[in-house]
């Protein structure tokens, strides 16, 4: 049922955005991919997307900080492709540090592309979805979208801001086939956590393995990361229509974080 549908996934060139984009390619939905990166590994990236699962695939580039940068990527995908049917608000950026030394633009720009470009590309999205009766926005919230981390203030608020934006997109929607989900990802091996596992590593003085090993090990029962594959699974099951009633719901996938 997804063979020629398209879906919009915010920062896709890498981690699990890029997962989740490949997932749906392989489902025969056209992508468009957004993030950072090196342009000819981008356009390799995208070319070879393109020939590997038969679809169409394009990029655009958008400074998510900005909220008409996050609206107009959604018109130019509409544009491109004539509709955004999947909306997966993946992008996001961390800061860590105490509360009463956050540095102020951190939490701006937190705040800005961690939750309010959801807000943005959700309200240029749904128009298009209304008028069709059709659609899945899917947000890659968080474990800390559900429970708190110290030295985390702007990513939690903004993850629990992402959770409620979820629930009022899906009620708000509930009576056409338009679902809203957030997915709630444990540790994950991204470059976003790689991050934070060097600096891990720094503070013990331990090597980064240890750094990854300890890092899992403080939260996560499983002692596993979760695997950015297994999440795009799941993202795509939110697409099928086996998933139609499934709307408003923050779903971990965290290894027993949450569960404890």
């Amino acid at each position: 049922m997804l063979t020629g549908k398209t879906a919009l996934i915010t920062g896709s060139t890498s981690g699990i955005g890029l997962a989740m984009a490949q997932a749906l390619a392989r489902q025969g939905v056209n992508i468009m991919l957004n993030g950072f990166g090196d342009p000819d590994e981008i356009e390799a990236l995208r070319a070879g997307m393109e020939k590997d699962c038969g679809v169409r695939v394009g990029y655009q580039f958008a400074d998510l900080a900005k909220g008409d940068d996050a609206a107009a990527l959604v018109r130019r995908t509409e544009s491109e492709f004539g509709g955004v049917d999947i909306l997966v608000n993946n992008a996001g950026i961390q800061h860590t540090a105490p509360t009463q030394d956050f540095p102020l633009e951190k939490w701006d720009a937190i705040i800005a592309v961690n939750l309010s470009a959801a807000f943005h590309t959700i309200r240029a999205a749904l128009p298009g979805m209304q008028s069709r009766d059709w659609g899945r926005i899917i947000n890659v919230a968080s474990v800390h979208g559900l429970v708190a981390s110290i030295d985390k203030a702007a990513y939690v608020a903004a993850k629990h801001g992402i959770v409620g934006l979820t629930k009022v997109v899906a009620l708000e929607n509930a009576q056409r086939h338009i679902t809203c989900n957030a997915i709630c990802p444990g540790w994950v091996r991204t470059p976003l956590v790689q991050a934070q596992i060097e600096k891990r590593a720094e503070a013990v003085g331990g090597t980064v393995e240890e750094g990854a090993r300890d890092l899992v090990r403080e939260k996560q029962p499983s002692q596993r990361f979760v695997m950015p594959e297994n999440l795009a699974a799941l993202a795509v099951f939110l697409c099928t229509e086996a998933a139609d009633g499934i709307t408003g719901a923050s779903l971990p996938m965290d290894g027993g974080w949450t569960a404890q």
